[in-house]
């Protein structure tokens, strides 16, 4: 504990930390209570995150929807006093429960859970083992998903979505008849994840599905928890979310004081730029409404920046926008990269040793050219992520020009000679692990007809379909040719201003055309035409100026060697003439003459956007309502590529669209319209000719998969589909049988206290009552635990019955339990039997009792019990554990 601050001790290189606010203090909640929040109470959750610059922190204070208004207070006030601890550098976050932000997100992969009450109503933290559990959960959304508490009544259901029935050790989950596939998986992850964090897998898992007959008998047990289901279902509701165009609008506001009164002056729209942030004082950035930033200059006073989350508040509520609106506080020097990606250019200064962000975008400074080995390419997926390049360009290259809206080869000496007025298609072929790779690169010239371009896309189609629909397609803007598509013309890429490649071409060749040069080696040069004039000129690049008598190559001061060799080779395409060097400065009268006279040119050292420390993002996209959603997915994996979804990779020189086998042929077939409305709406004012690389899953190449840390090429051979995991979670029959012997068992129960009858004995049941078959004028079960009553039922309930003594039907609800034999003569090791073939087990080992030669300590270890209290259980209970620990 702090003395000074009142904080809890701190550890600072732990990754995730969260406290409760409980009598207006932080308390810890353990590890394993992570990702479920009670609505009654408030929460301080702390990140840290090592990057090559230190420490990322983020604070976040966290609101339930039923929290009372002092605790949510306090909550703010300990993340300020955290924040001062810290020495000003985290990144705070103010959450409001169902509106987190992408980030707070990010931390609970496996799902949030909202629980009914709080603390302070005597409810607790979910414990491992605890079976006195009966909740209905509602499960929404996707990256993560989130999962409500809501009344135990069939009125908290609707056709559209997913909901969890949790009864200790029986989780079923009802799938409505208009989820969606993914709905469904994301529903089953989360109750795997409740039955092996919460139950210490010893749960069972059941799922009804409206449209199927096996579900019956899991729906009976539904009904005698909540009753009859009486009328028809509500429909989904549509989460509104907000859309691109939305979080693009901008607003940046100056807050100072004047008079003792605080001003909020708006000083800029989109596109901002980082000069507009004064150091001295504090700026509200408002993203339409969605989201609201308060920056604090490092010059602010320590009043100001204490107010950072009262002022954000007070405009949300002047603005009229929901008290939901998600606020992100942002400090000088420590910016979080959500914040830096809303301007347009943002320039990281040197920052002292310490906790910081590791973001950078748009530094500006004379890139010097590295040459790197591409033999280690295949080896290093994130170096051919980093260079965007798939291999080193020696594979099979094919080229087609669209003529009379049809693909027509062109000549393959002419292979690298692109013309502004026409479109082409490039396919090359690589090898990968064995196996021929395919990328179809779609040139668009900046001068070629509507017609044409259409024509091109439409014949990339047609080449894709050719090769089984495996190629990735690169749409390729004049001017924004990758850097792998330079390196497969090996340094003879030439782009042509203006005219046509065609052989039926009638418009002559201009006498004068002057070319810039700019690349170091074969992998990286191209050349471009320019405006013939000598204000075209720079004195960083080397320059061939063509005419009917001679081919100058001009070589401006800030040239290299390598440049000038690269020229060199690439003259013998411009021209056939004579070639003659010319260094800047020393340009014969013919030269200038050419070029209609002297005029200025860029005589500085070039400038370029440095773009390789930006952070890459990864989006889910929709359009499917008609609006243009993205979701963001922070610190992602390749887990969340999801089969069923589309998934825009943004590195800023690429966007990548990876289109998910299962995903709709209306997503498909907007796909590439979606990825042009993100850079049309980009709040940075992105450069809509960026190129977009559509990515197949199952075909990735190395410059998307470097991006991934610790790809798994075979992960979609191995993994499993929704009905594999459906199937993979036991027999139907045995849960049905089991939930109906709890639900029994339980009934019974009620009835003797409820009905009239002998104290201490169950009122007999007419032929039509019963747990499958409950009448709907009976009062609803008492909230008692379904499961927890069978692990010690009374004796009153055994009596002789014809099962008792089979070991292949599940014993009756009245059988006695069977007596546990005797130890074995010596135990062996766990090793020598866990998922052991039969001829592997050692000498005198009966196979289908593996679990009788283990010791008690392994035993209990494995198991969570006694074998003797294993084998008082129902036969079909022990073989579904056995099959569990690998001793089946």
């Amino acid at each position: 504990m702090d003395k000074d601050s009142g904080l809890p001790s701190i550890d600072k290189l732990q990754g995730l930390q969260i406290w409760i606010i409980e009598n207006m203090k932080m308390v810890l909640v353990p590890q394993k209570a992570y990702g479920s929040f009670f609505e009654g109470d408030c929460y301080i959750i702390l990140h840290n995150e090592k990057t090559s610059r230190g420490l990322a922190i983020d604070i976040h204070y966290w609101i339930g929807k039923d929290s009372a208004v002092d605790e949510q207070g306090a909550a703010a006030a300990f993340a300020a006093q955290l924040d001062g601890l810290l020495g000003d550098v985290p990144v705070q976050h103010r959450e409001v429960q169902g509106y987190e932000s992408e980030v707070f997100k990010s931390y609970f992969k496996k799902g949030i859970i909202y629980k009914k009450g709080g603390l302070t109503s005597g409810f607790k933290h979910v414990e491992t083992n605890m079976y006195n559990i009966q909740r209905l959960l509602h499960i929404k959304g996707k990256k993560p998903v989130t999962a409500t508490e809501v009344d135990l009544s069939w009125d908290s259901f609707n056709k559209g979505d997913v909901f969890l029935l949790d009864l200790g050790k029986v989780l079923i989950q009802w799938n409505g008849p208009e989820a969606n596939l993914s709905e469904k998986s994301r529903g089953l992850a989360l109750a795997r994840n409740i039955r092996d964090g919460e139950r210490g897998g010893r749960a069972q898992i059941g799922v009804v599905d409206e449209e199927q007959l096996s579900s019956a008998e899991l729906l009976q047990i539904m009904e005698t928890v909540l009753g009859p289901r009486a009328g028809s279902l509500r429909d989904g509701v549509t989460e509104e979310r907000a859309d691109e165009f939305q979080k693009a609008n901008l607003r940046l506001y100056h807050l100072y004081e004047k008079d003792e009164d605080l001003v909020v002056q708006e000083i800029a729209t989109r596109p901002l730029t980082q000069d507009l942030l004064q150091h001295e004082d504090c700026h509200i950035l408002d993203q339409g409404g969605f989201k609201i930033y308060v920056w604090r200059g490092r010059g602010s006073s320590k009043e100001e920046k204490k107010a950072a989350f009262s002022r954000a508040v007070g405009f949300i509520q002047a603005k009229g926008y929901p008290a939901t609106t998600n606020v992100e506080v942002v400090n000088d020097g420590f910016e979080s990269a959500m914040f830096k990606q809303l301007f347009q250019q943002w320039t990281d200064k040197d920052q002292p040793e310490g906790p910081g962000r590791a973001y950078s975008l748009g530094k500006t400074a004379k890139v010097e050219p590295v040459k790197f080995d591409v033999t280690h390419l295949q080896g290093q997926p994130e170096l051919a992520a980093e260079q965007r390049m798939v291999d080193d360009g020696s594979g099979k290259v094919e080229v087609w020009r669209i003529e009379d809206l049809h693909k027509k080869p062109v000549d393959p000496k002419k292979y690298g000679q692109f013309y502004g007025g026409d479109c082409y298609l490039v396919l090359y072929t690589y090898q990968k692990s064995g196996r021929a790779q395919y990328i179809i690169y779609i040139w668009q010239g900046r001068y070629a007809s509507v017609d044409e371009v259409t024509a091109s896309a439409l014949n990339a189609l047609e080449l894709d379909h050719m090769y089984q629909e495996e190629p990735v397609q690169v749409r390729v803007t004049m001017g924004k040719e990758p850097r792998h598509f330079l390196a497969i013309f090996r340094g003879r890429l030439v782009v042509f201003q203006n005219g046509s490649g065609r052989d039926s071409r009638v418009d002559p060749e201009p006498d004068i055309r002057l070319f810039q040069v700019r690349g170091t080696d074969e992998y990286n040069t191209k050349t471009t035409e320019v405006p013939a004039r000598a204000s075209s000129l720079n004195s960083s690049d080397i320059f061939l100026l063509a005419t009917g008598q001679i081919c100058y190559l001009w070589c401006g001061k800030g040239c290299s060697g390598d440049e000038r060799e690269m020229a060199r080779m690439v003259a013998d395409i411009i021209s056939q003439k004579d070639k003659q060097t010319v260094l800047e400065g020393q340009e014969p009268p013919s030269f200038w003459e050419a070029l209609g006279g002297k005029a200025p040119y860029a005589s500085d050292k070039r400038l370029q956007e440095r773009t390789s420390s930006y952070q890459p993002r990864l989006f889910e996209c929709s359009s499917q309502t008609g609006r243009f959603i993205m979701t963001e997915i922070m610190f992602f994996s390749q887990d969340d590529l999801d089969e069923d979804d589309i998934m825009l990779l943004d590195t800023w020189e690429e966007v990548f669209l990876w289109i998910g086998k299962d995903s709709s042929a209306y997503e498909k077939k907007d796909s590439v319209a979606v990825a042009r409305e993100y850079l049309k709406s980009h709040p940075a004012g992105r450069d809509p000719a960026t190129p977009v690389i559509v990515v197949k899953q199952g075909h990735e190449p190395l410059t998307f998969t470097g991006w991934f840390s610790a790809w798994d090429p075979y992960k979609w051979n191995n993994g499993r589909s929704y009905e594999e995991l459906k199937s993979s979670l036991g027999d139907l029959a045995a849960i049905s049988e089991m939930t109906v012997e709890l639900s029994n068992i339980n009934l019974l129960q009620w009835l003797s206290e409820e009905r009239p009858g002998t104290p201490g004995e169950a009122a007999p049941l007419t032929p039509s009552e019963g747990p499958a078959g409950t009448p709907a004028t009976a009062p609803k079960p008492p909230s008692s635990d379904l499961s927890s009553s069978s692990s010690s039922p009374s004796s009153s309930y055994y009596s002789s019955n014809s099962n008792c003594n089979s070991s292949d039907a599940p014993p009756a609800p009245n059988c006695p339990p069977p007596a546990a034999p005797g130890p074995p003569a010596a135990p062996i090791p766990r090793e020598q039997l866990i998922n052991k073939a039969v001829e592997d087990l050692p000498e005198g080992v009966d196979p289908s009792r593996k679990e009788f030669y283990l010791s008690d300590s392994d035993f209990q270890d494995l198991f969570g019990k006694s074998k003797d209290e294993f084998y008082r259980m129902a036969k079909w209970k022990q073989q579904s554990e056995k099959k569990q620990h690998g001793l089946f």
